[in-house]
């Protein structure tokens, strides 16, 4: 199966958390990890962040 990637500007999109929280929230092990796509670059499975979200609200984004 066919992972979609996106970037952080996406992730703080779909989770209307700032880029600063998100790096938090990752550092805390609360949040889903990227995955390196580059030498300085990474990108999270969105399937990832949207199981996260479902999880926290209860709700389907």
């Amino acid at each position: 199966m066919q992972q979609q990637l996106v970037r952080l500007s996406e992730v703080s999109d779909v989770t209307t958390l700032s880029k600063a929280s998100i790096y938090r929230l990752l550092k805390g092990g609360r949040f889903p990890t990227p995955v390196r796509i580059g030498e300085r670059r990474v990108a999270w499975k969105l399937s990832d962040v949207m199981t996260w979200v479902e999880q926290r609200t209860g709700v389907a984004a």
